[in-house]
């Protein structure tokens, strides 16, 4: 493989094309990926941004002998992938492919990733990207601005995560701070495109893990095209590609505002765009350090305390609502507020706390103290958190009033209204009883109870874990092309890993599946209930916003199909394995029809819905279409008939009859496949009719 001149390398879908581009008015010539169906050359990766070709060299981009990906001026080494190869491994055995999702990978013989340049990032990040520290290689991967629109050269303006404020996003100006996120507490960043595209959502998601901790970037469509972009000046925008108009669209961008500026207002002193006529504020309790400064509009000396601190003699607490957390905090513990505050109460120099939900490297905790200054501040009208500062008791005054804030100390609330609340409490509380039981039965309505999860936990049968988005996200690598491993009738399957490890398949429910929101929760009610080792395992489910997805043991050897029709991998089952497939798939329907808890109907028992472990163990999946029977039920009718050709019984795909026979049949289509190792064709039961054998024209 080589690329040189005018030629590019397009990805299988050929959303992205890899070449040489100059550009603007550039004398100078690099090697980078773009949008190849997108007009104007929108460049989101650079292999040699800052070792530029000549724009008359005659520079290549191929494989080298030693299997790295390397671009070539003459004899001169412009760039390389830079792999280390293990002594002894065939590196001329590699691989380059260019992925529909813009990812540059390089692999080895037997598949193995050695290098992406999803980890080496330029100005721009991708779905799926993710950008952060490893802390096994000490790799921090940045966006780097452009220095010019010209210029590809590295600019001032780099962002990510520093190691020093792992939980929060930073831009730099150079080596200054430029701009701060607020600190993570497990929620996402995201926006909807426009009004006529509602359903469409861009999260941008914190994740970590013992090997580094990152942000990546993910959307709920994939449909449409999206980026994050770092500009020259500074300023990080996320992107939308609009066809009508041909144009990119900027959906949202940071630092937004002037108080988005880090550290605005100086020490001890808030943000806040709605104040007239100046925008810093001191805190309660506190003044300008340089009275003339301030009115000058200097705010960068920040403020001072009014009076200091007596620690133990009678320091209290001021609440400020919807603040933008300062800088540099001190993980504290896994607290209550009231333990977070008597502990920082006890500790002297500890001048503030918060009040988060997040962790670090799988370790939760929620209360954060700050012990110097409070950096960074700003008044967020929407915002989430609270912030209780330390002052002298004297400070809080008459009204206990600070900025956006009540002391806990002067919170009065009558009789009257504290009675009419607890009435109308206790009344809608009676309405929601009653209603309950008017509902349609769904979720929790189901006999399954949801619980708030990012991991594995102890867990009744009846109890679904329920994973947050942002955590399937990190799992998943934003559902990156990579990790998908397949696509099935309810929607594309993607690989994850937790954060503690454990390797996991989530089904994402597709806007255009066939199936729906009945057929999810079908199968988190039968599967919950279910426990027999040849059946795969919910682990939870993800139900947010317009995501709908389920969570599973992960399968290392995927489904049966994958083994009985490829010639390849037919030979490894020999009938020893072939006997012990057919009898564990056996005892997992003898389990279903008369041992489980319910008696359940699978309706869709094919061989892409049998699983095999690390020992070729089979485990039946996807109940979304099984049907429960209860008492001495044998047998069903329904008028909507679901499955798949040439496994469902002729009573059943003609007049929508099933019972246990009907799961019983599919068996026997399986069980001749497994021997067999050919796949049945479909035709036969829906075009001859009932009176005929099923199995007539099926191979």
């Amino acid at each position: 493989m080589s690329i040189r001149g005018n030629q590019t390398l397009t990805s299988d879908g050929e959303s992205f094309a890899i070449g040489f581009f100059s550009p603007g008015n550039s004398t100078n010539q690099y090697l980078g990926i773009w949008y190849n169906k997108i007009p104007g050359q929108a460049v989101v990766w650079i292999a040699n941004r800052n070792n530029p070709l000549s724009r008359n060299s005659s520079g290549v981009f191929m494989l080298n002998r030693d299997g790295n990906l390397v671009l070539m001026d003459g004899t001169r080494y412009v760039w390389s992938s830079n792999i280390s190869f293990v002594t002894g491994t065939v590196s001329n055995s590699t691989v380059v492919i260019l992925q529909n999702s813009g990812n540059l990978i390089l692999r080895d013989g037997v598949g193995m990733v050695l290098w992406r340049s999803f980890d080496h990032p330029t100005d721009t990040l991708l779905p799926g990207m993710k950008i952060g520290l490893n802390k096994k290689t000490g790799h921090n991967g940045l966006l780097t601005s452009w220095k010019a629109e010209d210029d590809p050269t590295s600019g001032d303006f780099a962002i990510g995560v520093d190691p020093r404020r792992p939980i929060q996003l930073t831009i730099w100006n150079k080596s200054l701070l430029h701009w701060r996120s607020n600190v993570w507490d497990g929620s996402l960043f995201q926006t909807t495109i426009d009004g006529s595209r509602n359903n469409y959502l861009s999260y941008i998601a914190y994740a970590e893990n013992s090997d580094g901790f990152y942000m990546t970037f993910g959307v709920s469509d994939s449909s449409i095209v999206s980026r994050w972009v770092l500009n020259t000046t500074g300023v990080v925008e996320l992107l939308s590609w609009q066809e009508n108009s041909k144009k990119w669209a900027v959906l949202w961008g940071f630092p937004r505002d002037e108080c988005d500026i880090y550290g605005r207002c100086g020490p001890f002193g808030s943000c806040d765009t709605n104040n007239k006529p100046g925008i810093c504020n001191c805190l309660t309790g506190f003044k300008p350090t340089i009275q003339k400064d301030w009115e000058n509009g200097n705010w960068s000396g920040g403020c001072a305390r009014q009076k200091e601190l007596k620690c133990d003699k009678g320091d209290e607490f001021i609440r400020l609502e919807g603040m933008k957390l300062p800088d540099h905090f001190i993980a504290a513990g896994n607290l209550t507020v009231e333990q977070c505050e008597i502990q920082c109460q006890k500790n002297c120099s500890c001048i503030a706390y918060g009040y988060v939900n997040t962790s670090i490297v799988g370790v939760k905790w929620r209360c954060i103290h700050w012990g110097g200054d409070l950096t960074d501040l700003r008044r967020i009208h929407d915002g989430r958190h609270d912030l209780y500062v330390r002052l002298d008791g004297s400070e809080l005054g008459a009204s206990g009033k600070g900025q956006g804030g009540k002391t806990k100390k002067m919170i009065v609330i009558p009789v009257a209204i504290t009675i009419g609340i607890l009435l109308i409490g206790t009344l809608c509380c009676l309405f929601h009883r009653r209603n309950k039981f008017k509902r349609p039965k769904r979720g929790s309505d189901m006999g399954i109870k949801f619980k708030a999860s990012t991991s594995l936990g102890s867990k009744n049968d009846s109890e679904v874990n329920s994973f947050s988005l942002s955590s399937i996200m990190a799992a998943t690598d934003s559902f990156s092309a990579a990790n998908k491993l397949g696509e099935g009738g309810f929607g594309p399957v993607y690989q994850g890993s937790l954060v503690d490890g454990r390797e996991i398949a989530v089904k994402r429910l597709s806007k255009k599946s066939g199936q729906g929101l009945e057929e999810f929760m079908n199968e988190v009610t039968v599967i919950a209930k279910l426990q027999h080792k040849n059946l795969v395992r919910l682990l939870g489910s993800c139900i947010q916003k317009e995501e709908k997805m389920l969570i599973y043991e992960y399968m290392p050897n995927k489904s049966l199909d994958k083994h009985l029709f490829d010639p390849s991998k037919q030979v490894n089952l020999d009938w020893s394995l072939r006997f012990g497939i057919i009898e564990g798939i056996a005892q997992g329907i003898l389990y279903l029809h008369k041992y489980s808890r319910l008696r359940i109907i699978h309706r869709d028992l094919k061989a892409s819905n049998i699983l095999l472990d690390d020992s070729l163990n089979p485990k039946i999946s996807d109940f979304g279409m099984a049907r429960i029977f209860g008492g001495n039920q044998t047998e069903a009718n329904t008028g909507r008939v679901v499955g798949t050709l040439g496994y469902m019984s002729p009573e059943y795909a003609l007049n929508g009859h099933f019972s246990e026979k009907s799961d019983v049949f599919s068996f026997g289509v399986l069980l001749i496949e497994i021997i067999s190792s050919k796949r049945n064709t479909g035709l036969g039961a829906m075009e001859r009719g009932p009176g005929i054998r099923a199995n007539r024209s099926i191979y």
